[in-house]
């Protein structure tokens, strides 16, 4: 029996002996939002042979064209019943997208992190991703109302017993019964917001992780009668959502970032930084895909504006940690830009392609910033068109994810930008329509 056939007999298994009615298929679009079906199980056997066909436009985003004929092959190594669902059990599996000759469809965000994953193999690498990821709780909104938050603590303040550490308890026992460890969680700087932070694992884990960690909190917020939001900057003046990453390459058990010297990190891991600050500006639009990522950058609150790398200061783009320097699991690149709102596979995808390219090409680490900028220093993009006109530009991001994504995300990152252009703000209304 081939592994493959030992993974789908359990699954087959496990539907039986816990008495699961319905398998949910899930996959993404090129946003990274989550789409899904549902089948009953005794259709499980034959789509786990076969897949099941589905209109692959569906991955396209906001700007859908044309019907596309494609399958979704189940990964059986992804199945997780829903713990959200006791009175009628539903399990998931997330799905790899091909054609239907089999081939990898082009426009499958899980199918570009694998590739770029299958050149850090090829290389001798895996990738190891942790995030931080933050959010807000809020009371349920109204139409037209401004958030309102639950509380009013600041970071890492222990609140008293309420929706607020319920939720966090609730979220916590979710994520692990689906075999996502959480590694720590407290309350963040601003009011009703929280940070939960995954342990890391290999990047294709990580992504999957994450969708599923975003859709567990907006269960739970559901459960418990309030609203989680992922928004980078909902409130004015409050700072907004981000989700450091922490990065490391593994040579088999080995970190290829660790270094027992004072350096901190390898040259393996110096180049790695190096190809990513070389190449964040065009990668931006990814890491921080939405008009509203851009107010969150340019209000601070620690979050970065400027190409940089520092040890110490926070603004920076990528601090490199330094609080266990003779242990070597702990050696990593901690990315600040990204915020909770990005498709992770993308994420993941370009990250490491600017890495490797700093690797293979024997980029040079710039000076270190300690948190100021420094003379000729690169900004990064400060609005969503600039970021999209970057990314578009990127011969990086069309080598690592292919011309159909990179033309499906420009497409709706066009598209959201002349949404917002025509739009008439509340500012604009409370600046401008007594004045003129």
């Amino acid at each position: 029996m081939t592994p493959a056939d030992r993974r789908d007999e359990y699954v087959l298994r496990t539907v039986e002996e816990r008495g699961v009615r319905f398998v949910r298929l899930w996959f993404v679009d090129v946003l990274g939002l989550l789409k899904s079906f549902a089948i009953p199980v005794s259709e499980l056997e034959e789509a786990l042979a076969e897949g099941v066909g589905i209109d692959g436009s569906s991955l396209e985003g906001s700007t859908r064209r044309h019907e596309r004929d494609a399958i979704a092959h189940l990964d059986p190594s992804t199945f997780q019943v829903l713990p959200w669902r006791p009175g009628s059990l539903v399990a998931r599996m997330f799905c790899d997208v091909r054609l239907p000759d089999g081939t990898a469809y082009a426009g499958d965000s899980r199918h570009a992190l694998h590739r770029v994953l299958g050149r850090a193999g090829e290389l001798g690498y895996t990738f190891q991703v942790g995030p931080e990821v933050e959010f807000f709780l809020f009371a349920e909104p109204g139409r037209g109302e401004e958030p309102r938050p639950l509380d009013d603590g600041a970071y890492f303040d222990l609140t008293p017993l309420d929706v607020g550490s319920d939720f966090r308890r609730r979220t916590i026992e979710y994520l692990e019964q689906m075999g996502i460890p959480v590694k720590a969680s407290h309350h963040e700087a601003a009011a009703s917001q929280h940070e939960m932070d995954l342990r890391h694992t290999d990047a294709m884990s990580m992504a999957d992780s994450l969708t599923t960690f975003r859709l567990a909190v907006k269960e739970v917020a559901r459960e418990l009668g309030v609203y989680a939001t992922f928004m980078p900057k909902p409130i004015d003046g409050a700072a907004g959502s981000g989700m450091h990453l922490h990065c490391s390459l593994f040579e088999d058990d080995r970190n290829a970032f660790w270094n027992p010297g004072e350096e901190q990190l390898s040259e393996v891991g110096r180049a790695f930084l190096a190809g990513l600050l070389a190449h964040a500006p065009e990668l931006t639009a990814v890491t921080n895909q939405w008009v509203n990522s851009y107010k969150r950058l340019a209000t601070g609150f620690e979050a970065p504006e400027h190409v940089a790398w520092t040890r110490r200061g926070n603004p920076s783009l990528v601090r490199v940690p330094s609080n266990r320097p003779g242990k070597e699991a702990a050696a990593r690149i901690e990315l600040r830009s990204p915020d909770p709102a990005c498709n992770p596979y993308l994420t993941f995808a370009l990250l490491l392609a600017a890495g490797l390219r700093g690797i293979e090409r024997g980029y040079q680490l710039p000076a270190e910033s300690n948190g100021e900028p420094l003379d000729g220093m690169d900004r990064l993009p400060q609005d969503l068109r600039e970021a999209t006109d970057a990314f578009e530009r990127s011969e990086l991001a069309r080598e690592a994810l292919g011309d159909t994504i990179c033309d499906w995300f420009v497409a709706n990152k066009r598209r959201e930008w002349e949404d917002y252009r025509r739009t008439v703000t509340e500012l604009d209304r409370s600046r401008l329509l007594n004045l003129l």
